[in-house]
């Protein structure tokens, strides 16, 4: 149970750290947020559940393959908030095109046999 308590609280500590660097500078906010944090915890945590080669292993060319369609949140949402939408319509409408995305891009690769 500590190790899950432990998990949270370091994940949780990179987010918060993330937001506060960001309203500093938008640069380095930058930089911290598009390190794979998220990706390195996960395949961390996964080696360190399992000691299992072959589930980080898969772990690794799943997340290589689905980091391509997350671009589009990030291209969707300074397009709308440029054209004047809130904020809070432009994250919603970037997050319903991610959700897509991820949804056709989940379709394809299964499709192409890439992925199961």
């Amino acid at each position: 149970m500590w190790q899950l308590v432990l998990k949270g609280v370091l994940s949780g500590a990179l987010v918060v750290a993330a937001s506060e660097v960001g309203r500093r500078s938008s640069l380095w906010g930058a930089i911290l947020v598009s390190l794979p944090l998220t990706s390195i915890l996960a395949l961390t945590w996964l080696w360190l559940d399992t000691r299992d080669v072959d589930q980080v292993v898969d772990l690794s060319w799943a997340i290589l393959w689905i980091v391509l369609p997350s671009m589009v949140l990030f291209l969707a949402l300074p397009l709308l908030l440029g054209r004047g939408l809130g904020f809070g319509i432009s994250m919603g409408a970037a997050c319903a095109a991610l959700v897509a995305a991820y949804a056709g891009y989940a379709w394809l690769l299964t499709r192409l046999g890439v992925v199961t």
